[in-house]
């Protein structure tokens, strides 16, 4: 136990943000804030995120939230960032429009990056418009637990360093959110990584307390409830805050939990270099695949999107094709292309392929599947077919689904290499 928790002290003093780092963000921040809010009396520019909940890690990216007043702009949801633009426009040079729920902006400067997102003024969830009205409030709910700052921290990097951190579309992982309700929800990271070694399949995590000694299956709607974690949200009780995890990473982090407890290690908090983790596992016997794949242009949750259909187009071939994988993955760091990767057993595939067919007794079925293949014969009461391989290497078979529209339309430019 005591090493663990020098492990865990030893973290934290590796991922807490450089203070000079820092300070030089909160000034830019200060100085940005200060030029929006000038002569303003509808709207109030704030800091928000990780930022204004003092939960974000060494490398980080600032949120300001734009406030507009909710008494004259409640029915005008979708003009805000219109209204926000112009403001924008007549205090800062270089301006970026993302679409989103509700559009907001990008604003460079030097290496930084500041996201300014305009939201409704409200003082309850019931009156949001749009999901990201609801974040200040997030933002009060994580403040009143800031004591569990720091368990909050290491449980965001653990899940950074797992690859399962990150709400969008494209990762379906576990948000900065869910790191911080699930690290007030049990007290302690440690006490996390324990129950999350223990949870079964389906698992209701109530920080709010709303549901005590209820079913929260007969009370919430249960479209909301389909995530192998339910987390409802403490300020939204009618919200799953992990609706979007998956329940691939939700499993994921169960075994990570497992493992860290098994052989406690600062290892477990750091980014696993992908390219280097494949290339130290191939061997004589197997084969590996780097697809390289340019990303298109546009919303960033869009593009990693398209991306992430590409690697399940990919990985499904394979499997259809009878090539196993001993271990797939893939990587996008929003900025360069996105790299998959395929570990496959070097041996060819057979030449030919046999293919079983429906029952002899069902005679019409047995028939047509006669006409479809040239070589068939009967085994166990049922007819098999023996047919030619396409492909009897994989790397053959990826070049051939790489030229698919499927997969051209969704990236601008791929290539192969095999090693």
């Amino acid at each position: 136990m005591k090493n663990t928790r020098k492990i865990l002290e030893d973290v934290l003093k590796d991922i807490q943000p450089d203070k000079g780092y820092e300070k030089e963000i909160f000034d830019k921040l200060s100085i940005i804030i200060k030029r929006i809010n000038h002569n303003q009396r509808q709207i109030k520019a704030i800091l928000g995120g990780s930022g204004a909940k003092s939960t974000w890690l060494r490398t980080f990216d600032a949120d300001i939230f734009v406030l507009f007043d909710y008494s004259k702009f409640k029915d005008k949801s979708d003009k805000l960032s219109d209204v926000l633009e112009k403001i924008l426009k007549k205090r800062f040079k270089n301006i970026v429009r993302l679409h989103g729920s509700r559009d907001y902006f990008q604003i460079r400067q030097n290496n930084f990056t500041f996201e300014i997102v305009p939201i409704l003024k409200i003082s309850k969830a019931e009156q949001a418009k749009n999901i990201t009205d609801v974040s200040p409030l997030h933002s009060k709910w994580v403040l009143s637990h800031k004591r569990l700052a720091n368990e909050m921290k290491l449980a965001k990097q653990f899940c950074q360093a797992q690859n399962v951190y990150g709400a969008e579309s494209y990762i379906r992982g576990f948000s900065g959110y869910i790191c911080e309700i699930l690290a007030v929800y049990y007290g302690s990271f440690l006490n996390l990584i324990r129950n999350a070694a223990k949870w079964d399949s389906k698992v209701v995590i109530d920080a709010g307390r709303y549901y005590k000694g209820k079913d929260v299956f007969k009370l919430v709607n249960t479209s909301k409830l389909v995530s192998p974690l339910i987390v409802i949200d403490p300020v939204q009780k009618d919200r799953n805050a992990a609706a979007a995890l998956s329940t691939e990473k939700f499993e994921a982090f169960k075994s990570a939990a497992k493992e860290f407890l098994r052989s406690p290690s600062k290892e477990f908090f750091q980014k696993k270099d992908l390219m280097r983790s494949f290339l130290k596992q191939k061997s004589k016997n197997n084969k590996l695949i780097i697809i390289k794949a340019k990303p298109l242009g546009g919303k960033i949750d869009v593009i990693g999107a398209k991306l992430l259909k590409i690697y399940e187009f990919l990985f499904a071939g394979m499997k259809k094709h009878d090539f196993k994988a001993i271990r797939s993955d893939w990587e996008w760091d929003k900025k360069n292309d996105a790299i998959m990767y395929f570990l496959l057993d070097k041996k060819p595939l057979p030449r030919t392929v046999q293919i079983e067919g429906p029952p002899v007794k069902i005679i019409q079925h047995a028939d047509n599947f006669k006409k479809m293949h040239k070589k068939t014969f009967v085994k166990n009461g049922k007819i098999f077919a023996i047919e030619r391989r396409e492909f009897i290497k994989p790397e053959d078979l990826m070049k051939n689904l790489m030229k698919n529209e499927f997969v051209r339309e969704r990236c601008k430019s791929i290539k192969i290499n095999a090693l």
